[in-house]
């Protein structure tokens, strides 16, 4: 219970998860709470999370971050979408690209116009009709707030990002404290966590406690037994090899997701190196073969070993217990297939933010929050598994058995309601919009057999004017966009006055 010194708010663990609920913290709690980070520099974080999502950009703008020094200091690149290769069929590619894909005419979404003409035969691929990926495939990118609006996210060096957002902290007073925890003691009566002890038997007593010590999730699961949800049986990769590589080549302005034997390889451009790495179900590769799979595709030199990691796909029953809320790996794991990770983080903080207590946790905010977390990795979960599910890799053993799987009947009743007539809606706290879900359905194979009849209303003369205009809207709106390597070696230029 807060005193009448103020509210004190202990973050346990570092890494981006830490260092982002730091920041956020130091920049929106009310004067007389106090922020304390305690992490230990003898343990390692993950440390691959580098590919993000356009929300990013709406955390570092609240935080007032310019996105030049941003750049600067992360060795950032811009991303506009993923580029899924091999997914539908092993020799097939599409991108699911950030922003709209055309637009709505009327009442009808584009979609409906869309698979009206594509089942005549003379509409384009959705690629046509994205600025986002005709931009990316063509190597221009937005420049900040300037030209036509391209939503875009980033890719980061996660380390280098809990850096910057670290000197962010202890700019507005967060405090850190450097040790491990050796033990964890509770009120009696109420059963919270009063104070964590350190190896060095310094006491840190808080109000409330936010657990970002990773896999290990030391106070939500060792000490409080939130509880986990399997979901390995959707989505059965339980093991990554990563390893950075040397650049090569023009910076991409978007991520690569590239299906292999038995998982997929992503692939990150940095300023500075190429992050890599193989997802994979061991139960059908094993990891010194992951390791060759990995190092035979790598665009450059490898910069170091490649690095394991093992993981159980899945969530806390609960994120928030008692006066304890797990943020990032301790709230739970879903491979990064559509960059995700960086976003939970996001979007466990700025939810705790709303519901921030003033003094004793209120359990029906508590319970609130659970569910709004549930239901929204529970949908994350959902779009994942149709990358598996509706994969098009016939004669893979892997493959196979993640296309003959059941699956969740929330997934199944999107698959249907798409393929009988075009229908998706966006639901509640759904992360991924109705245009993310159509380039994913469309781009490994499943097709709306039917469409929303107001289309029908629309000339055919009018829909082919219609497709062509928003093509060549779509190919002006890029013109007008400078080059990716442009803005970045803008970014990178020493600031006035600075000697190097």
């Amino acid at each position: 219970m807060a005193d009448e010194n103020g509210y004190t708010i202990v973050i346990v663990g570092g890494g981006t998860a830490g260092w982002m609920s730091a920041a956020a913290l130091a920049r929106f709690v009310p004067p007389g709470h106090r922020i304390a980070l305690v992490e230990s520099d003898a343990i390692r974080t993950i440390g691959v999370g580098e590919a993000t999502i356009p929300a990013i950009r709406t955390f570092n703008d609240a935080l007032g971050i310019d996105e030049t020094e941003f750049l600067r200091e992360t060795r950032g690149s811009l991303k506009l979408g993923i580029a899924f290769e091999g997914w539908g069929t092993p020799d097939g590619q599409y991108m699911h690209a950030f922003g709209p894909i055309g637009r709505p005419l009327g009442l009808v979404h584009f979609k409906d116009h869309w698979a009206r003409a594509w089942s005549a035969g003379f509409a384009k691929p959705l690629a046509h009709y994205s600025v986002n990926e005709i931009a990316a495939r063509t190597m221009r990118a937005p420049d900040g707030g300037r030209g036509p609006a391209v939503p875009y996210a980033y890719h980061f060096d996660a380390g280098l990002y809990a850096g910057f957002l670290r000197r962010y902290a202890e700019a507005r007073g967060v405090t850190r404290r450097e040790g491990t925890v050796e033990r964890v003691t509770r009120h009696g009566e109420s059963g919270d966590i009063a104070a964590i002890v350190l190896g060095d038997g310094t006491e840190v007593a808080g109000d409330f406690f936010i657990d970002c010590t990773g896999f290990r999730g030391l106070l939500i699961e060792q000490e409080l037994a939130a509880g986990y949800d399997d979901w390995s049986h959707w989505l059965p990769c339980d093991r990554a090899m990563a390893v950075p590589c040397a650049p090569a080549g023009g910076l991409t302005p978007y991520t690569r997701s590239i299906a292999r034997e038995a998982g997929w390889q992503w692939r990150i451009p940095l300023q500075h190196r190429i992050g890599n790495g193989l997802v994979y179900c061991s139960e059908f590769l094993s990891d010194e073969d992951a390791a060759h799979m990995l190092l035979a595709h790598l665009d450059g030199e490898a910069l170091g070993d490649p690095r394991p990691l093992r993981f159980v796909t899945g969530k806390r029953r609960k994120q928030w217990v008692a006066n304890c809320l797990a943020v990032g790996l301790s709230s739970g794991f879903m491979e990064p297939l559509e960059s995700t990770s960086i976003h939970m983080i996001q979007a466990s903080i700025t939810r705790f933010l709303t519901m921030l207590p003033r003094g004793d946790v209120d359990p029906a905010v508590r319970d609130e929050f659970n569910r709004a977390a549930n239901f929204e990795q529970e949908r994350i979960r959902d779009f994942l598994i149709l990358h598996y599910k509706a994969n098009g890799r016939t004669g893979e053993p892997f493959w196979d058995r993640c296309r003959a799987m059941e699956i969740p009947d929330t997934l199944a009743a999107k698959i249907d309601q798409f393929r009988g007539n075009g229908v998706f809606r966006q639901v509640h706290e759904e992360l991924f919009t109705e245009d993310g879900w159509l380039q994913v359905f469309v781009g490994q194979g499943i097709e709306p057999d039917n469409w929303n009849a107001m289309a029908d209303a629309l000339p055919e003369t009018k829909l082919r004017e219609f497709l062509a205009v928003l093509e060549q809207a779509a190919l002006d709106d890029v013109r007008r966009l400078p080059s990716h390597m442009d803005i970045l070696a803008r970014a990178m230029a020493e600031p006035e006055g600075v000697e190097t």
